[in-house]
């Protein structure tokens, strides 16, 4: 009986320290620049990179590098064309092949007023080239929608919600995942803002929790007219 006792006991400890080590059971973190650089009236460069982690500063998941034109047709309406590339580990706290992606993306932006919220639309088509495990290469087509709310209490300080969700036009099952947070937004000056956030990835089979940390810098070098 004390054998069977001690058996039970060492394959509860084994079930709850590999428990620990899913990926679903780890707070992860993401480190975010984003930019908007205004060139003139109607075009700006996007600028985007971000350093992701399974756990807050460690286990390392994905880097994304995204650059993009951007032009306006009305303060409400703009469109982006643009090419990522993004390199990740498949697996949490085991060995894996890397992942390698090229991305071409294309954004359709919409702004609205919803009383004292601003409201944000995002439509993305993404033609993703895909490297994985040393010989696979693959070419999938993605659309994503982004809704983001946000409400600003002070004239430094605002709120904000967001909700997207991804669908994978090559595969029967077009669910891959959806992204659901909230955080808020600090303005430092007419240049800078940072972002601090919290937000759920939510997978076929799991939900991934992240915290994020961003800083969001705007310029202009479009010219001054008088």
């Amino acid at each position: 009986m004390r054998k069977i006792i001690i058996v039970l006991c060492l394959s509860f400890i084994a079930y709850k320290t590999q428990a620990q080590k899913l990926a679903e059971n780890q707070l992860g973190a993401w480190y975010m620049y984003n930019g908007s650089h205004k060139l003139s009236e109607k075009y700006s460069l996007k600028t985007m990179a971000h350093f992701r982690y399974y756990e807050l500063a460690s286990e390392f998941q994905q880097e994304i590098y995204r650059l993009g034109l951007n032009y306006t047709f009305t303060p409400k309406t703009n469109v982006t064309l643009g090419l990522s590339y993004a390199t990740g580990d498949l697996a949490y706290d085991t060995s894996s092949a890397n992942l390698y992606e090229y991305r071409f993306y294309e954004d359709l932006n919409l702004n609205s007023k919803w009383g004292k919220f601003n409201a944000k639309h995002r439509v993305r088509l993404e033609q993703r080239f895909i490297h994985k495990n040393i010989v696979i290469d693959e070419f999938q087509n993605w659309i994503r929608y982004d809704l983001n709310i946000s409400y600003p209490f002070s004239k430094t300080w605002s709120v904000y919600a967001f909700n997207e969700i991804f669908l994978n036009l090559n595969r029967s099952k077009r669910f891959v995942q959806n992204w659901t947070g909230a955080g808020f937004l600090h303005k430092l000056n007419n240049n800078i803002k940072l972002k601090m956030g919290y937000f759920q990835i939510k997978l076929p089979t799991k939900v991934l929790k992240r915290v994020q940390l961003g800083i969001i810098l705007n310029t202009n070098f479009s010219k001054k007219t008088n």
